[in-house]
């Protein structure tokens, strides 16, 4: 793994992202819209909350937007924000939707990073051409 990035843009993001380890069969395409800070989502084999596997399944395929919230005082490092379309509202702690970026000059990753001490399971990592 990469160091969790310190700081990141929106156009650093862009592209096509494959899973590995737990998010082996997923992937997300983010596209930028420009002067926003983030753009919008498409995602394939995303692993579905609690609350909503009865009704979509274990994983979903969908669209939605992102966004990159800065880090700050009480947020050390940058956050990749989730927003899916459907269903309109995800469960808090629920489906995957917020995600840490780690990069150096050959890799770019976002994971869920649920214990910093640990390598993240949930990651994916985006395609160089």
């Amino acid at each position: 793994m990469p160091p969790k990035s310190k700081a990141v843009i929106a156009s650093e993001l862009v592209g096509t992202f494959k899973g590995a380890k737990d998010a082996d069969d997923a992937g997300i395409v983010l596209k930028e819209k420009h002067g926003q800070g983030g753009g919008t989502l498409s995602v394939r084999n995303w692993p579905t909350g609690d609350y909503y596997r009865d009704s979509l399944g274990a994983t979903f395929d969908g669209t939605g937007t992102w966004e990159i919230q800065p880090a700050s005082k009480t947020v050390k490092n940058p956050l990749l924000h989730l927003h899916f379309e459907e269903p309109k509202e995800f469960a808090s702690g629920g489906t995957v939707d917020m995600l840490s970026v780690a990069s150096d000059s050959k890799r770019t990753v976002i994971y869920e990073d649920t214990d910093p001490d640990v390598c993240p399971k949930f990651r994916l990592e985006l395609r160089r051409n």
